[in-house]
């Protein structure tokens, strides 16, 4: 078997290596836009399906594996900021409430995908605009979903209650997955 990861994530990359699986990591091309019929819940793993079938026809033996995380509260998602004001509006938005994180994944050979999803509930303690500034500054968080990573200052500092896998939240729920690249 041999596996791609599509995916740019370092999270994933460190992730999947910690399964103890060999990968090569390779690149999709795939604008990601979600139709407005999606419900927040479907999103990840839409956005993740959508991803799989962007890329090339694969070869008999070959595994790719795609995964999109989104936040949402309140019905709304939050994607990854685009730029400072972006990401300090989505931490105001989830301070001292309580969102969901959704980690779709999609695995696929040349003859099956298997989508799933996985969901945490996560409450974040409030945040001063210093914190929030402080986090920013220090962490960038603009390749992040809902503008944080657990595994940063942030989670550490801030994380009042999870309900779900750490590891869904980090990006990629990582039971699902070895159990799925274990059956194939």
């Amino acid at each position: 078997m041999k596996l791609l990861l599509a995916s740019q994530s370092p999270r994933r990359k460190e992730l999947l290596s910690s399964l103890g699986f060999e990968f090569e990591v390779v690149k999709i091309d795939c604008e990601e836009i979600i139709p407005e019929h999606i419900k927040v819940q479907e999103s990840a793993a839409y956005l993740s399906e959508l991803k799989a079938n962007a890329f090339r026809k694969l070869e008999e033996g070959e595994v790719l594996l795609t995964a999109d995380t989104v936040v949402a509260i309140d019905n709304q998602f939050l994607g990854k900021p685009i730029n400072e004001n972006d990401a300090r509006q989505m931490l105001k938005l989830l301070s001292g409430k309580i969102h969901q994180v959704y980690t779709g994944i999609t695995i696929k050979t040349s003859t099956k995908t298997i989508t799933e999803t996985d969901v945490a509930d996560v409450e974040l303690d409030e945040l001063t605009d210093d914190e929030i500034k402080y986090y920013i500054e220090n962490y960038r968080p603009f390749d992040k979903a809902g503008s944080y990573g657990i595994q940063e200052w942030l989670g550490m500092a801030k994380i009042k209650y999870m309900k779900g896998s750490f590891y869904t939240i980090m990006g990629l729920p990582t039971h699902l997955v070895y159990k799925i690249l274990k059956e194939i």
